[in-house]
């Protein structure tokens, strides 16, 4: 009973934190390789957010390079949970008070036009089963004072998630998610260079990995929810005043600035 109560009040402590200001990491109370005990963290946050009129619209994909999986010493991606008051228009603007040390990253986002209940057999069924693809910037933020982050911790703070922005959709048929490069813009110059291979190799297999998870978990992703999976490119410290602007071979732009 003892650890439930300790699982709430870190909870609390990482909600406050939104408001507050940065917490140090949660990792040294609840245990550096806890991460069943961080999802739950993630998932009583969850509930709370709901329950005060929140909604839960798709989920976002983490740890996707391989680099920082090594950082972190972890062998698979983490995932976050997508809340509707999270999503920004495109070209639309971000107040950077109402963030704490935001960063921002390029990749792409997927929806389902079935409920994924059943896990695909191959990553061609995989993208039979997508209704669209598109160009999306994740600004990714922490609780946990200057990014001091384990896989504890970004897992208890719902991914290290803040904001995101989906540009036009497109269909995936005809689209090499693999090989498109991707350029991401800070006023007009380059600030991250990647491709669709630095995701897992790729992000219908970021995706796919996220698919079996939440069936295994018994939350299947529903049809039309958005899925984020994960960066093509180094993240990039976003600068007040600045606009950011996402180019995917392929797949299109999308922009943000921040006030």
């Amino acid at each position: 009973m003892s650890q439930v109560v300790n699982l709430q009040e870190v909870a609390q402590q990482l909600r406050a934190a939104y408001r507050a200001g940065p917490i140090d990491p949660i990792s040294s109370s609840v245990g550096q390789s806890e991460v069943a005990a961080a999802y739950e963290i993630q998932l009583i946050n969850t509930l709370f957010f709901q329950e005060q009129g929140r909604q839960v619209i798709g989920k976002k994909i983490g740890l996707t390079s391989l680099s920082v999986q090594k950082q972190l010493g972890v062998d698979q991606p983490d995932f976050g949970v997508l809340f509707s008051d999270m999503q920004i228009a495109d070209k639309g603007s971000v107040q950077i008070k109402d963030l704490i040390q935001p960063k921002i990253e390029g990749e792409i986002a997927i929806a389902f036009s079935v409920d994924m209940n059943v896990l695909p057999n191959s990553l061609s069924e995989l993208v039979e089963a997508i209704a669209w693809i598109a160009p999306a910037l994740e600004i990714v933020d922490s609780r946990i004072r200057d990014w001091k982050i384990g896989i504890v911790d970004t897992v208890a703070d719902n991914a290290s998630s803040a904001l995101f922005v989906v540009g036009p959709h497109t269909k995936p048929e005809g689209v090499n998610v693999v090989a498109c490069a991707m350029t991401l813009e800070e006023n007009g110059q380059l600030a991250s260079l990647g491709q669709g291979a630095a995701c897992l190799g790729s992000p219908y297999i970021a995706a796919h990995w996220l698919v079996e998870k939440m069936i295994e978990l018994g939350q299947p992703i529903r049809a039309g929810e958005i899925v984020l999976t994960g960066a093509l490119g180094p993240m990039v410290k976003v600068q007040k005043g600045a606009k950011y602007e996402l180019n995917i071979e392929g797949v299109g732009a999308c922009s943000v600035g921040f006030e």
